[in-house]
């Protein structure tokens, strides 16, 4: 079977499975009481709702891409290898989130948890980044314990910040949804199947989990969904960085993948270092709950979730296209003014769509 059709059955079989598990799992939840109360100030919705639809996200993702797996592509570095440590990684972390969410999990219990996982990813799977790609001037390989470091950094930076934009209906499933998307194409043109395969399965999982949590939200993902998105992130991100693409069209290899994958994944990254730099200067730990995301300013100025979340969304294709443009059109691919483009751009466009919501509200 040719990878394209691969795809497009792991991106429908993975839909299909959230489209019909994902209500059985709702009335379960509701009957079994497990669901998120609005008791703390912090949440953002008024009714109870279950927490536990990233049991299916779950369950989507790992029959999906085993199910279609395409053993045929050995000849690509790490392809097992990412697939056998992954799926591990996915076990790990479900168990972990699943407790969260009905139970709760002591933090220091969630920090050895992510401590193994990026033990498992970085030094067994060797899924590390290599090079900076030009970045601050660094061009030569970096040296192994550098590589481990600024990997499990990447690591943890990436599965919290898909954790942290869970806090508005619709907003974490889209934005995983468009990244996942520009990550299967990315390695679908370098001719990776497998790993194109993993970014579209999500991708399908996270269509079919749209239907149910954009506003009003039916269900939440909970920890044991932004866990596994965030850590199939990280995967699909350091791999995007290491990838060969001598098979890619030349405009994908002219592209700088490092400021790419950071501009995919734009949003969360930047709304996790606002909300953890806030927190610090505070005298605050960085993983205290709060309500202070750029997702809460837009909905304490009553702009609503729907919109927000599909603001966010065009803003993060947005982004995204920026760099395109940017690369192809403007021909700028000094990798340290690229980057510096990118977040000034991307902060500013952040405060203009803020600035432009608020003037919306006070004109209706």
């Amino acid at each position: 079977m040719s990878g394209f059709y691969i795809l497009i059955f792991g991106f429908f079989t993975a839909l299909i499975v959230v489209l019909f598990s994902m209500p059985s799992l709702i009335k379960v939840a509701k009957l079994k009481n497990l669901v998120d109360s609005p008791l703390e100030d912090r949440k953002m919705h008024r009714w109870s709702i279950p927490t536990l639809g990233g049991v299916v996200i779950f369950g989507a993702i790992v029959f999906s891409y085993s199910l279609w797996f395409p053993e045929n592509y050995d000849f690509i570095d790490g392809m097992l290898v990412n697939f056998k440590f992954l799926i591990s990684s996915l076990i790990l972390l479900f168990f972990v989130g699943v407790k969260d969410d009905i139970i709760g999990t002591a933090p220091v219990k969630k920090l050895i948890a992510h401590i193994i996982v990026a033990f498992i990813l970085v030094v067994m799977a060797g899924l590390r980044i290599e090079s900076m790609q030009g970045i601050f001037g660094v061009i030569n390989p970096l040296s192994l314990w550098q590589s481990y470091l600024l990997s499990i950094l990447a690591y943890l930076v990436i599965i919290n910040s898909i954790n942290l934009i869970d806090g508005l209906d619709g907003l974490a499933g889209l934005v995983s949804l468009l990244a996942s998307v520009f990550f299967g194409i990315l390695f679908y043109y370098s001719g990776n199947i497998p790993l194109s395969l993993l970014a579209f399965v999500l991708s399908g999982t996270m269509l079919g989990f749209i239907f149910f949590n954009f506003y009003p939200a039916r269900v939440f993902m909970g920890d044991a969904g932004s866990l596994a998105i965030g850590s199939i992130f990280c995967v699909l991100s350091i791999n995007s960085i290491n990838e060969s693409y001598l098979l890619a069209p030349i405009w994908i290899q002219t592209l700088n993948k490092a400021v790419l994958a950071m501009s995919i994944l734009a949003y969360p990254l930047i709304d996790t270092l606002r909300v953890f730099t806030l927190r610090i200067l505070k005298d605050k730990s960085p993983f205290t709950a709060d309500k202070n995301h750029i997702h809460h300013n837009f909905e304490k100025i009553g702009f609503g979730h729907a919109k927000t979340s599909l603001s966010i969304f065009f803003y993060s294709l947005t982004v995204v296209l920026f760099q395109l443009f940017l690369q192809l059109f403007l021909n700028i691919n000094n990798p340290t003014l690229l980057l510096f483009i990118q977040v000034v751009f991307s902060c500013l466009t952040l405060l203009i769509i803020y600035l432009l919501a608020k003037l919306y509200i006070k004109k209706n």
